[in-house]
């Protein structure tokens, strides 16, 4: 994501940035079920079971494949 701050500046914006871990897993949770955002949208590739090892490659070179959340289904 690209920020302009030359934009940004004038407009009272502020940014927090943090990893998901165990300490925001329950604000997260209540965001997702209150509805304020859409985890479905985060998704960028499916894989089944049998392709979990290029799930995992993919995952792992996310700044060249563009992976954001990789789901794996069964």
């Amino acid at each position: 994501m690209d920020l302009h701050l030359e934009k940004l500046w004038s407009h009272n914006v502020a940014i927090t940035t943090r990893l998901i871990d165990t300490v925001t897993t329950p604000k997260l949770l209540r965001i997702v079920q209150s509805k304020k955002l859409d985890p479905t949208r985060l998704i960028t590739h499916r894989f089944t079971l049998d392709q979990i090892i290029e799930a995992y490659d993919t995952f792992g070179r996310a700044a060249t494949t563009q992976a954001l959340k990789v789901i794996i289904a069964t």
